[in-house]
């Protein structure tokens, strides 16, 4: 049997573990099991099962998280259940869980997957090194193998079947997580998710023009970003900050705006699909990345481009 860790993310199950659900499906030879921390809300669980998990264990009782609690209770289930194969999404909990997880079940760890494993001869897997600028082909030798993929890099493939849902009680942990209250924007697309990003960076010349970059990121559906300079001068908040310090993105579409495209900031955005690039100066390092370009004035494209995406969805 395959088992994913279904991160819950106040009750929903967002693209990047479905990703992981379709994933372990197709490398699966039997059943798919899904472990979640804490109560989705209804309806969730059968997204999973569009994309082949037969059962669904939700473990109660751990208030906020904590990555010792969540492996123990994580492992536990697995464990019981002969799991081998274990599949999560290489998010920020992914990372966290995922080496300690294979440390608990004694299993090979890969992680920044991109790619699904051949096993032809053993078991090789492809994953994403350098900050994305080449691939490793690892082999996972031991019986248990933990794989972190990587979002927006396979293919979603439905696989649906009938789902069971069961609830297990968290053994009493010791939980040294403090519980602080954070504001999110709601609805706002995680970048690691996001299909498409609408970044910008200091062309845009201080954070009170921002709202050009905001309106065409919700127009087409986007997560907005920005680079490291950007979020130094607290312009935007450093959850924007894409590149090399920052975070690294895979997205079908990047749209960069006013941003000179250093090295540093291409390490973090290089395994985009699709890179457009608008800036003024026609030397600017970004074009040699990019896909298409627009040589312009951020504040003169912006608006048409506004413009063209609002009459589309007319």
């Amino acid at each position: 049997m395959t088992g994913i860790y279904a991160e819950n993310s106040e009750g929903i199950f967002k693209k990047s573990v479905l990703e992981a659900a379709s994933y372990a499906s197709r490398i699966s030879n039997g059943g798919v099991l899904a472990v979640c921390i804490g109560q989705p809300k209804d309806g969730e669980a059968d997204k999973l099962a569009q994309y082949g998990v037969s059962k669904l264990i939700v473990v109660d009782g751990i208030p906020a998280f904590d990555s010792q609690a969540y492996t123990a209770e994580i492992t536990k289930i697995f464990s019981a259940n002969q799991v081998q194969h274990i599949v999560l999404a290489n998010t920020y909990e992914g990372k966290t869980l995922a080496p300690r997880i294979s440390v608990a079940m004694n299993a090979s760890l890969a992680t920044n997957v991109v790619d699904f494993p051949d096993t032809s001869n053993g078991f090789r897997i492809r994953r994403g090194v350098f900050s994305g600028k080449g691939f490793a082909i690892v082999e996972l030798n031991k019986t248990n193998k933990v794989i972190a993929i990587t979002p927006n890099s396979t293919e979603l493939k439905q696989n649906p079947v009938t789902i069971s849902i069961e609830h297990s009680q968290a053994a009493a942990h010791q939980i040294n997580t403090e519980i602080t209250a954070t504001s999110k924007a709601a609805g706002k697309i995680p970048l690691t998710e996001a299909e498409v990003v609408v970044s910008a960076g200091r062309g845009m010349k201080g954070p009170e023009n921002w709202k050009m970059v905001e309106e065409l990121a919700e127009l087409l559906g986007a997560a907005t970003a920005c680079s490291k300079p950007v979020a130094d001068m607290d312009w935007r908040p450093h959850n924007e900050h894409v590149g090399q310090t920052g975070i690294t993105i895979k997205p079908n579409l990047y749209i960069a705006i006013g941003i000179s495209g250093a090295i540093q900031h291409l390490a973090g955005v290089s395994s985009s699909k699709v890179i457009v690039v608008i800036n003024k100066d026609p030397e600017a390092p970004f074009f040699k990345a990019a896909d298409y370009g627009i040589v312009g004035d951020a504040f003169d494209v912006l608006p048409q481009l506004i413009e063209a995406a609002r009459a589309s969805k007319n």
